[in-house]
C-alpha cells in the first residue's frame, strides 16, 4: 500500500483562521491570536464550514478494489482511478487479507489458486479479442488499483473519523491512518481535533 501527499492548500491553518474571522469580523485579531486554540473552538461549535477552505490531494496505490469501492462512497471527494476498461491488467496483482495470509495452508492455496485462475481467464479473453472492459468481468475484487484523491478539510476530517474506527474494515482502516498521519504533519492544529485511538464502532 501506498499513500502519497501530491497537493495541499498552502498555510492551510491561517487560511482557516481568516474565513473564520470574516464570518466574526475579527480579522484584526490573526496577527497576536493563537490558532490552534482558535481552531479547536470552531471544531467544538460545530463551525465545520470554514475547514473546507483547504484541502488535500493523496496519490493512493496497491490498495484493492474492495477498498476503492469502499472509498468512493465518500461522494464530496474527488477521484481519478487507474481504468480497467481502457487499461490491460498485463501484471498480476492483489490483495491478500492478514487473516487469509495467517491461516493454514490449504485456505492460502484456495485464495491463490482462485486469483490465479481470475488472471488466466482474463489473460486469455484478451488473447480471444474480447475487449478489456468485458475481459475484466472476470477479475477479482482483490486486484490492486491507484487513484488520485482530492477532499477539503472537513470532508477528510469526517472520513477519517468513520473509517479508523474500530469497526471500519481492515484495509481501508490501514489506509486512512497512512493519511492521517501524513495530514496531521502539515495541519496539526486540524487533525490533531481527532484521536484514532478513541473512535470506537460507529
Amino acid at each position: 500500500m501506498e499513500v502519497e501527499l501530491i497537493s495541499v492548500t498552502p498555510d492551510a491553518e491561517r487560511l482557516i483562521e481568516r474565513a473564520a474571522r470574516t464570518c466574526y469580523d475579527t480579522t484584526d485579531k490573526m496577527s497576536s491570536s493563537d490558532t490552534p486554540t482558535f481552531l479547536k473552538k470552531l471544531f467544538r461549535a460545530g463551525h465545520l464550514s470554514v475547514f473546507e477552505h483547504a484541502s488535500a490531494t493523496f496519490r493512493i496505490g496497491g490498495i484493492s478494489r474492495a477498498c476503492s469501492h469502499q472509498l468512493v462512497r465518500h461522494r464530496l471527494a474527488s477521484y481519478s482511478q487507474r481504468s480497467q476498461r481502457h487499461v490491460a491488467e498485463t501484471r498480476p496483482s492483489y490483495v491478500v487479507p492478514p487473516r487469509v495470509e495467517q491461516a493454514d495452508q490449504v485456505v492460502l492455496d484456495t485464495f491463490e489458486n482462485a486469483m490465479e485462475a481470475s488472471w488466466s481467464s482474463y489473460a486469455e479473453l484478451i488473447r480471444r479479442g474480447v475487449p478489456k472492459e468485458d475481459a475484466r468481468y472476470v477479475l477479482p475484487n482483490a486486484c490492486t488499483t491507484e487513484l488520485v484523491m482530492s477532499a477539503n478539510f472537513r470532508e477528510w476530517l469526517h472520513i477519517l473519523k468513520e473509517r479508523l474506527a474500530s469497526d471500519a474494515q481492515w484495509e481501508i482502516r490501514e489506509m486512512c491512518r497512512l493519511i492521517y498521519e501524513s495530514l496531521r504533519e502539515i495541519a496539526p492544529s486540524v487533525f490533531g481535533l481527532i484521536d484514532p485511538g478513541s473512535l470506537k464502532n460507529r
